[in-house]
Protein backbone atom coordinates (compact mmCIF):
# COMPACT_ATOMS: atom_id res chain seq x y z
CA UNK A 1 0.00 0.00 0.00
CA UNK A 2 1.34 3.42 -1.00
CA UNK A 3 2.00 5.78 1.90
CA UNK A 4 0.73 9.34 2.16
CA UNK A 5 2.53 12.19 3.96
CA UNK A 6 0.06 11.85 6.85
CA UNK A 7 1.28 8.28 7.39
CA UNK A 8 4.67 9.64 8.46
CA UNK A 9 3.34 12.25 10.92
CA UNK A 10 3.04 11.19 14.54
CA UNK A 11 0.28 12.60 16.77
CA UNK A 12 1.12 13.20 20.42
CA UNK A 13 -1.79 13.84 22.78
CA UNK A 14 -1.67 16.56 25.44
CA UNK A 15 1.49 18.26 24.17
CA UNK A 16 2.47 20.99 24.88
CA UNK A 17 -0.73 21.42 26.91
CA UNK A 18 -3.61 19.19 27.92
CA UNK A 19 -6.22 18.89 25.17
CA UNK A 20 -3.77 19.58 22.33
CA UNK A 21 -3.04 16.96 19.66
CA UNK A 22 0.51 17.82 18.57
CA UNK A 23 1.33 16.89 14.97
CA UNK A 24 4.97 15.82 15.10
CA UNK A 25 6.76 16.09 11.75
CA UNK A 26 10.11 14.86 13.12
CA UNK A 27 9.01 11.32 12.25
CA UNK A 28 8.41 12.51 8.67
CA UNK A 29 11.87 14.14 8.56
CA UNK A 30 13.51 10.98 9.93
CA UNK A 31 12.19 8.74 7.17
CA UNK A 32 14.11 9.19 3.89
CA UNK A 33 11.14 8.27 1.68
CA UNK A 34 8.70 10.36 3.67
CA UNK A 35 11.01 13.37 3.71
CA UNK A 36 11.65 13.17 -0.04
CA UNK A 37 7.91 12.77 -0.67
CA UNK A 38 7.16 15.87 1.40
CA UNK A 39 9.79 18.00 -0.38
CA UNK A 40 8.63 16.80 -3.81
CA UNK A 41 4.99 17.52 -2.94
CA UNK A 42 5.81 20.95 -1.54
CA UNK A 43 7.48 21.79 -4.86
CA UNK A 44 4.87 20.23 -7.16
CA UNK A 45 2.57 23.29 -7.51
CA UNK A 46 5.57 25.44 -8.39
CA UNK A 47 7.02 23.28 -11.17
CA UNK A 48 8.60 25.59 -13.72
CA UNK A 49 8.30 28.66 -11.47
CA UNK A 50 11.50 30.61 -10.81
CA UNK A 51 12.35 31.52 -7.23
CA UNK A 52 15.27 33.59 -6.02
CA UNK A 53 14.87 32.79 -2.33
CA UNK A 54 13.14 30.32 -0.07
CA UNK A 55 12.29 31.68 3.37
CA UNK A 56 11.99 29.21 6.24
CA UNK A 57 10.18 30.14 9.44
CA UNK A 58 11.77 29.15 12.73
CA UNK A 59 12.45 26.37 13.44
CA UNK A 60 11.17 23.38 11.46
CA UNK A 61 10.79 25.67 8.45
CA UNK A 62 14.60 25.76 8.34
CA UNK A 63 14.75 22.02 7.69
CA UNK A 64 12.13 22.15 4.95
CA UNK A 65 13.29 25.46 3.52
CA UNK A 66 16.88 24.31 3.13
CA UNK A 67 15.84 21.19 1.25
CA UNK A 68 13.36 23.11 -0.93
CA UNK A 69 15.94 25.82 -1.71
CA UNK A 70 18.44 23.13 -2.73
CA UNK A 71 15.91 21.56 -5.11
CA UNK A 72 15.06 24.96 -6.61
CA UNK A 73 18.71 26.11 -6.82
CA UNK A 74 17.58 29.15 -4.83
CA UNK A 75 19.03 30.92 -1.82
CA UNK A 76 17.74 30.14 1.66
CA UNK A 77 16.80 32.84 4.19
CA UNK A 78 15.83 32.12 7.80
CA UNK A 79 13.29 34.17 9.72
CA UNK A 80 14.24 33.77 13.36
CA UNK A 81 13.04 34.66 16.80
CA UNK A 82 14.29 37.98 18.17
CA UNK A 83 17.95 38.08 19.12
CA UNK A 84 19.07 34.98 17.18
CA UNK A 85 20.50 36.62 14.04
CA UNK A 86 23.84 38.44 14.00
CA UNK A 87 24.17 41.66 12.04
CA UNK A 88 21.56 44.25 11.16
CA UNK A 89 17.97 43.02 11.17
CA UNK A 90 14.43 44.27 10.80
CA UNK A 91 11.79 43.05 13.23
CA UNK A 92 8.09 42.31 13.19
CA UNK A 93 5.95 41.87 16.28
CA UNK A 94 2.90 39.60 16.22
CA UNK A 95 0.33 38.25 18.62
CA UNK A 96 0.22 34.74 20.03
CA UNK A 97 -2.66 33.09 21.88
CA UNK A 98 -0.80 33.76 25.13
CA UNK A 99 1.12 36.98 24.42
CA UNK A 100 3.34 38.53 21.80
CA UNK A 101 6.47 37.52 19.93
CA UNK A 102 8.95 39.09 17.55
CA UNK A 103 10.63 37.60 14.47
CA UNK A 104 13.55 39.05 12.54
CA UNK A 105 15.29 38.85 9.19
CA UNK A 106 18.62 40.29 8.05
CA UNK A 107 18.00 43.64 6.41
CA UNK A 108 19.94 42.58 3.29
CA UNK A 109 18.59 39.01 2.96
CA UNK A 110 16.11 39.79 0.19
CA UNK A 111 16.57 42.32 -2.59
CA UNK A 112 13.63 44.30 -4.01
CA UNK A 113 11.83 42.29 -6.68
CA UNK A 114 13.24 38.90 -5.67
CA UNK A 115 10.73 36.07 -5.99
CA UNK A 116 10.16 34.28 -2.69
CA UNK A 117 8.58 31.03 -1.49
CA UNK A 118 7.69 30.91 2.23
CA UNK A 119 7.98 27.45 3.81
CA UNK A 120 7.07 26.03 7.23
CA UNK A 121 5.85 22.77 8.69
CA UNK A 122 2.54 23.91 10.14
CA UNK A 123 -0.07 26.57 9.43
CA UNK A 124 -2.21 27.17 12.52
CA UNK A 125 -3.41 30.73 13.24
CA UNK A 126 -1.05 32.17 10.63
CA UNK A 127 0.49 34.73 13.00
CA UNK A 128 4.10 33.72 12.45
CA UNK A 129 3.62 33.36 8.70
CA UNK A 130 1.94 36.78 8.49
CA UNK A 131 4.80 38.37 10.42
CA UNK A 132 7.27 36.71 8.03
CA UNK A 133 5.31 37.93 5.02
CA UNK A 134 5.38 41.49 6.36
CA UNK A 135 9.17 41.30 6.78
CA UNK A 136 9.67 39.99 3.25
CA UNK A 137 7.39 42.66 1.81
CA UNK A 138 9.19 45.41 3.76
CA UNK A 139 12.40 44.31 2.02
CA UNK A 140 10.67 44.45 -1.37
CA UNK A 141 10.38 40.70 -1.93
CA UNK A 142 7.61 39.35 -4.16
CA UNK A 143 5.98 36.37 -2.44
CA UNK A 144 4.92 33.80 -5.02
CA UNK A 145 3.55 31.23 -2.57
CA UNK A 146 3.40 29.86 0.97
CA UNK A 147 3.89 26.10 1.39
CA UNK A 148 3.24 24.03 4.49
CA UNK A 149 3.21 20.34 5.38
CA UNK A 150 0.17 20.65 7.67
CA UNK A 151 -2.82 23.00 7.73
CA UNK A 152 -5.06 23.25 10.80
CA UNK A 153 -8.03 24.88 9.04
CA UNK A 154 -10.12 25.33 12.20
CA UNK A 155 -7.53 27.85 13.46
CA UNK A 156 -7.96 30.12 10.43
CA UNK A 157 -4.38 30.55 9.23
CA UNK A 158 -5.12 29.80 5.58
CA UNK A 159 -7.96 32.33 5.51
CA UNK A 160 -5.70 34.90 7.18
CA UNK A 161 -2.92 34.47 4.60
CA UNK A 162 -5.32 34.32 1.66
CA UNK A 163 -6.85 37.61 2.90
CA UNK A 164 -3.36 39.07 2.44
CA UNK A 165 -3.41 37.89 -1.17
CA UNK A 166 -1.15 34.90 -0.58
CA UNK A 167 -1.37 31.60 -2.44
CA UNK A 168 -1.35 28.83 0.20
CA UNK A 169 -0.39 25.20 -0.44
CA UNK A 170 -0.54 22.51 2.26
CA UNK A 171 0.09 18.79 1.90
CA UNK A 172 -2.51 17.69 4.45
CA UNK A 173 -5.00 19.07 6.94
CA UNK A 174 -6.12 18.00 10.40
CA UNK A 175 -9.44 19.13 11.84
CA UNK A 176 -9.47 20.51 15.38
CA UNK A 177 -6.43 21.69 17.25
Amino acid sequence: MKKDVRDYIRTIADFPHEGILFRDVTTLFADPRGFRMAIDQLLHPYAGVRFDKVVGLEARGFILGGAVAHQLSAGFVPIRKKGKLPGTVISQEYKLEYGEAIVEIHDDAIKPGERVLVVDDLLATGGTAEAGIKLIERLGGQIIGCAFIIDLPDLGGRRRLEALGMEVHALCAYEGM
